[in-house]
């Protein structure tokens, strides 16, 4: 049985927006397979707009982490337009997240450590895909990929130099609750440089 809607009040919402998703996070995880699951929203350096759902592998007080294609579509629109926005979506709970800011590239070794922690096959997986760019057929990308296989057997798996994270910092969070009268409850968190400032949005 899925644990009933609450309603969301600016008053009882910890001051932190960090500790307010954590809370949310952990009733997620209790309900959902992939808690975890992003989209994410990046546009080019004249506005034009693409999204896509990533998996976050970090959260802290320094921002929310996801790893990527370096070359990929979302890594160039990032590298002409530094900020982006992300969304997570619990139907479960009836409720959304979503965080804006701006966009930097994690470190190398950061990048490298979380590498050594995916399957092979995934490490693999990275050297392979030419993220976002056209292939002949799937033949194609499973010959390249068997022939890495072989080569790389008995071997660690460098870490490509296209491949690596990015860290959203956020200068704004949104609390999204449902209910069931459509006037659902919103509390916004916007950064300032007293700390971050707490208000309701209408529906």
């Amino acid at each position: 049985m899925n644990p009933p809607l609450h309603e969301l009040d600016e008053a009882s919402v910890d001051r932190d927006p960090l500790r307010q998703f954590l809370r949310w996070l952990e009733h997620a995880t209790a309900v959902t397979r992939t808690p975890e699951a992003a989209a994410v929203a990046t546009a080019t350096a004249d506005g034009a707009p693409s999204v896509r759902m990533v998996l976050l592998k970090r959260w802290d007080e320094h921002g929310f982490v996801f790893h990527t294609n370096l070359r990929g579509r979302k890594a160039r629109e990032l590298a002409e337009n530094p900020r982006a926005a992300l969304l997570l979506h619990w139907p479960e709970l009836g409720r959304q997240v979503r965080i804006e800011g701006g966009v930097r590239e994690v470190p190398r070794d950061e990048a490298e450590a979380y590498f050594r922690t995916r399957p092979r096959g995934a490490q693999i997986g990275a050297h392979v895909s030419r993220q976002s760019e056209p292939i002949g057929s799937r033949a194609d990308l499973d010959a390249r990929q068997a022939e890495l296989v072989r080569e790389l057997e008995g071997k660690d798996v460098p870490l490509p130099d296209t491949w690596g994270g990015f860290r959203v910092v956020p200068q704004s969070y949104e609390f999204w609750q449902h209910r069931d009268d459509r006037l659902h409850d919103r509390i916004r968190y916007t950064r300032t440089p007293d700390g971050w400032a707490i208000e309701r949005l209408q529906p």
